[in-house]
C-alpha cells in the first residue's frame, strides 16, 4: 500500500492523506463520544440514587452549587438557583416561578444535548462525503493512467493495472473512512438521544416537585 501511495499522482496522494486525516479523527471522536456517554450515565445513575435517597434539596444543592455539574445535576443546579433567587426577593418573586424554572430547565437541556451531540456532524460529513473524494482520487487516478497509457502506446497489462490500481486504492479509503463514520453516527445520535430525553424526563419530574412546593407555600 505504502508502494501504490508512493507512485500515485500528487492529487491521489492529497485525497489519501484528506481521507487517511479524516477517519483518525473520525475515530478520536467516536472513541471521545463512548467514554463520555459513559461517563454520563454513570453521573445520572449516581445522581438519581442520591436525588431519591431523601435527602433534603437544600443539603443537595449546596454540595453541588461549588463544583462543575453536566446532565441531571445541572438541570438541578439550575433550577434551585433560580427558585432561591424567586425566593430572595420575598413573596412577591414567586409568582410565574414555576414558568421561570421550567424556562432554565429547557435551556439547560438544550445546552447540555449541544455537548453531547458536538462533533457529530463531522462523522455524518465523513460518511456522506468521503466516498466521493475517493471517488474523485480514483478517477483522477485514471485519468492519469490513461494518459500515460496513451503517451507510452502500449496497451500491456502490466502497464496498465499498477496505475488503476494506484486509483481504486483512493475509493477504498473512502470506504474506510466512511463505513464506521457512518455506524458511529447512527449509533452515537440514538444514545445521545437517549441521554436527552432521561434528562428531560427527570426535569418534568423535579418540575411537578418544586411547583407542588410552590402551591404548599402559597
Amino acid at each position: 500500500m505504502i508502494g501504490m501511495f508512493m507512485q500515485a499522482h500528487i492529487i491521489v496522494k492529497l485525497v489519501m492523506v484528506g481521507l487517511l486525516l479524516a477517519s483518525v479523527w473520525s475515530w478520536a471522536i467516536i472513541i471521545d463520544k463512548q467514554i463520555l456517554y459513559a461517563r454520563t450515565r454513570r453521573s445520572m445513575d449516581r445522581f438519581e440514587k442520591v436525588f431519591w435517597s431523601g435527602q433534603s434539596l437544600e443539603e443537595l444543592y449546596r454540595s453541588l452549587v461549588s463544583r462543575p455539574n453536566h446532565a441531571l445535576g445541572a438541570l438541578f443546579v439550575a433550577a434551585m438557583r433560580e427558585w432561591k433567587r424567586s425566593h430572595e426577593g420575598g413573596r412577591a418573586a414567586v409568582g410565574g416561578l414555576t414558568q421561570r424554572i421550567e424556562k432554565v430547565l429547557d435551556v439547560t437541556i438544550v445546552r447540555e444535548s449541544e455537548r453531547l451531540e458536538s462533533r457529530l456532524l463531522f462523522l455524518a460529513t465523513v460518511g456522506s462525503a468521503a466516498p466521493f473524494v475517493g471517488l474523485f482520487g480514483t478517477v483522477w487516478g485514471i485519468m492519469s493512467s490513461f494518459q500515460a497509457i496513451a503517451a507510452s502506446k502500449n496497451t500491456n497489462l502490466a502497464v496498465v493495472a499498477p496505475g488503476i490500481a494506484e486509483a481504486l486504492f483512493a475509493t477504498a479509503l473512502g470506504l474506510l473512512a466512511a463505513i464506521p463514520a457512518v455506524i458511529a453516527y447512527n449509533k452515537l445520535s440514538a444514545d445521545a438521544g437517549k441521554l436527552s430525553s432521561r434528562m428531560e424526563g427527570f426535569a418534568d419530574e423535579f418540575s411537578a416537585i418544586l411547583s407542588r412546593q410552590i402551591d404548599e407555600r402559597s
